[in-house]
């Protein structure tokens, strides 16, 4: 019967995947932009063609075509027109990246007033024609995924344990709709993940027991003390684990020092601590034989274990110090459930059954009603209980009510909400009768989806759907404090992890393994919290974007502050320390990033300035050329101490890699005095460290804090590179030409409050390219 049922329900999703079907809806006008304070003028044109004639054309004219662009013949008046070339050209001036080195240039304020009299002409076009770009259908990620069953169903699961990992590939964010493709595989999968999700959620008596196991994270430490352990404590792990009954469940606590996996004896030398949502459960004190069993009620519950200290001698510190040479827990399987008693009182239970038939006769009028208003929530629009998609969720509540009962029915029917198209997909419908090639204002409705989804990688919660279905969410001031409520939740954690995991490269810390015996698993772990934890203080303190480039404070345990050189800190609890004159202000001296930026066995100037440009200036840097030679190793049999700074000098001296390196390289010497693990260094292959360079636009750069300085210097680039990854992000599709006038938009209002993080949000949330699309035509 079930195998009959998801069947069904595979054979439904291959086939509404490729059919959406239009809706009525008016054809509103794009969301108003406050003209610009410079309009273009003949005289201001002519200016701007005296400088292209000066500076630009000796090299981007018809005969040379330098950078495969002549701009001796391109009409500066007509910017609106040749937007995509005169949007590159804008980028290029902006980040001081042309005029070339040594080439002749004019002064600051003469670029700056020619890139934005530029963009006044670009502007004004994309408001009489706007262009929000039509973003293809998109499948929610394995995040979102899990994410969405959390909020539908109070139900916390481990998405990464049922569904594959996605491409993150494109625009290096892995909600992009162009990556986001469907397999057989993966629909097989959703069917799996839904049938599992299902009995977890009702509490299916008929679930066998199941090991699960779970381990600390990759080379940490069992030594010291773990953040959100019991004092006293050393190593261990905790874990939120769904228990599907209330019932019997076995412990199996894994130890160093031999047996087979699960099954060595705990306790050992030290007694081993248990703990049920942080209160202590049990103490194993010498060996025991076997699993240890204990009764747990159904639903989410966090289990702790830790190897308890026997002695403190040096008094309260040495609660956190590091020992060195001690086994501790390798890894925590829970087995279960055994001798179960019932479902019991789960949060999942009582956000599903909002009613209990009273009879038989009662039991297909509660099933409606449940079923209603989870598919209003799943399928994110307004369900009555007389919807075609109710009586079809009904068919398989039948089914399984005559299994088992009315429990097993509302399982089977949740079953086929959790492989709905329309649960798994983002629907956005045309309007009937737009043509293509027009622009559209999405439904309030859609808006509230991408608005959740941009916020929360979920599903839309019960105030922002009554206000979408009231009509209400195209009030710009409804929109805003939705917005800015949504933002204060704490859902908008799955933003900040998101954001710093992939923008901020914190996801890549799991796959280098530098090759120095001072890098081990607790300095990754506080690379990564240290990083995380800034994003989330300018997120939830709402402070400037800038931070990211000149934060005077940063998050150290003391793993961390040894590393750094950081006195007076002890134990493995992050604090908030300041950074009055330190180079390691910001993200530049964070270990996360110049780890991620070095190569396996040295420092990497060359990815260390790709990523500054590229990530916060907005700068594009062109791949190496075919066939050009990257490696930096060491000549065989050379004796000379060399530094990377002079191998990459040897490297750049052909005429194929100079003009990129001459760009990049600048940018990477200046964080030279960070090793390939960001500690502080003087010397490299003994030689002193030489951190100057020059910038394209003739900056002198002679460490991070000068390379901080000319970040800073250039705020509205650096502003602006983040909100195009922020708009990335929101849109799941990479931001293209005709979206950067919204990208201006929103970095100009945002610039009243110094780039807070909140007015970045509201600002894309409040664009063209978010509440607006592009019609192509049928697919």
């Amino acid at each position: 019967m079930k195998t009959t049922i998801f069947a069904a329900a595979v054979l439904l999703l291959a086939v509404q995947i490729a059919s959406v079907q239009s809706q009525s809806a008016p054809t509103p006008s794009a969301p108003g932009e406050p003209d610009r304070a410079r309009p273009t003028s003949t005289a201001k044109a002519g200016t701007e063609k005296a400088v292209i004639d000066r500076y630009c054309a000796t090299c981007h004219n018809q005969r040379t075509r330098a950078g495969n662009l002549a701009l001796d013949t391109l009409d500066v008046s007509a910017a609106g027109r040749e937007a995509q070339t005169w949007e590159k050209i804008v980028r290029k001036v902006r980040t001081g990246m042309m005029p070339p080195s040594g080439a002749p240039r004019p002064d600051r304020a003469t670029l700056d007033g020619f890139a934005a009299s530029i963009e006044t002409t670009i502007d004004r076009a994309a408001r009489t024609a706007p262009n929000p770009g039509a973003p293809a259908l998109h499948r929610l990620n394995r995040a979102e995924y899990g994410n969405a069953v959390r909020d539908l169903l109070d139900l916390p699961i481990d998405a990464a344990r049922l569904l594959p990992g996605d491409d993150s590939s494109g625009e290096g964010f892995d909600n992009m709709a162009s990556t986001l493709s469907v397999s057989p595989a993966l629909m097989q999968a959703y069917v799996t993940a839904a049938a599992r999700i299902s009995r977890l959620a009702v509490g299916d008596p008929t679930i066998s027991a199941e090991l699960t196991t779970y381990s600390p994270p990759r080379g940490m430490s069992q030594a010291g003390h773990r953040e959100g352990l019991p004092l006293g404590t050393r190593g261990g792990l905790t874990v939120q684990h769904v228990f599907p009954l209330d019932a019997e469940y076995e412990l199996r606590i894994g130890r160093a020092g031999g047996g087979l996996f699960g099954l060595q004896p705990v306790g050992g030398n030290d007694p081993v601590e248990v703990t049920l949502n942080g209160e202590r459960v049990r103490v194993l004190d010498g060996p025991t034989r076997g699993p240890l069993r204990l009764k747990v009620p159904a639903g989410p519950q966090t289990i702790g274990v830790a190897v308890v200290r026997r002695s403190n001698a040096r008094g309260v510190d040495d609660l956190y110090s590091e020992l060195a040479g001690v086994a501790g827990v390798t890894n925590l399987g829970i087995n279960g459930p055994f001798n179960p008693t019932g479902p019991g009182d789960t949060p999942s239970r009582r956000r599903l059954f909002v009613c209990r038939p009273s009879s038989p006769s009662d039991e297909s009028t509660c099933a409606r009603r449940i079923l209603s208003a989870l598919a209003t929530r799943a399928f994110r629009r307004p369900v009555a209980e007389k919807d075609a998609a109710v009586d079809t969720l009904m068919g398989f509540f039948e089914s399984g009510r005559m299994l088992r009962g009315f429990e097993t029915g509302i399982q089977y029917a949740l079953a086929r909400v959790l492989v709905d198209p329309q649960f798994i997909f983002r629907f956005e419908h045309a309007p009937a009768g737009v043509k293509a090639g027009s622009t559209y204002r999405i439904s309030d409705l859609e808006l509230a989806s991408r608005l959740s989804f941009f916020l929360w990688s979920s599903i839309p919660d019960d105030e922002l759907l009554r206000v979408a279905a009231s009509g209400r969410l195209d009030d710009p001031a409804v929109l805003e404090q939705q917005t800015r409520r949504m933002l204060t939740d704490s859902r908008s954690r799955a933003l900040i992890d998101n954001l710093a995991g992939q923008w901020l490269m914190l996801r890549q810390l799991d796959d280098v393994s530098p090759g120095t015996k001072d890098f081990d698993g607790g300095l990754r772990y506080a690379f990564h919290r240290e990083t995380e934890l800034l994003f989330e203080t300018i997120a939830r303190e709402d402070r400037s974007i800038l931070d990211l480039i000149d934060a005077d404070y940063t998050f150290v345990d003391e793993r961390l502050a040894r590393h750094y050189g950081i006195p007076n800190v002890r134990g493995s609890r992050f604090r908030r320390v300041t950074l009055n004159g330190s180079a390691r202000r910001g993200l530049l001296g964070h270990g996360s990033f110049l780890t991620t930026t070095s190569a396996s066995n040295r420092t990497s100037p060359v990815k260390r300035g790709k990523w500054v440009l590229e990530n916060l200036l907005g700068a594009p840097v062109p791949l190496p050329p075919p066939g050009v030679e990257t490696n930096l190793t060491e000549t065989e049999g050379s004796t000379a101490p060399t530094s990377v700074r002079q191998r990459l000098e040897r490297h750049r001296a052909s005429p194929n890699c100079a003009s990129c390196h001459a760009v990049m390289d600048p940018v990477g010497f200046s964080l030279e005095p960070f090793d390939l693990i960001g500690k502080w260094r003087e010397t490299d292959g003994g030689l002193a460290v030489n951190a100057t360079g020059r910038l394209a636009d003739g900056t002198v750069l002679d460490g991070p804090a000068t390379l901080r300085k000319a970040l800073l210097d250039r705020r509205e680039a650096v502003a602006a590179t983040a909100t195009e990854k922020l708009l990335t992000y929101a849109l799941g599709r990479r931001v293209e030409y005709f979206d950067m006038p919204a990208v201006r938009a929103v970095v100009r209002d945002a610039a009243r409050t110094d780039y807070r993080f909140s007015s970045l949000v509201a600002g894309i949330v409040k664009s063209v390219p978010f509440q607006m699309k592009r019609f192509e035509g049928e697919p």
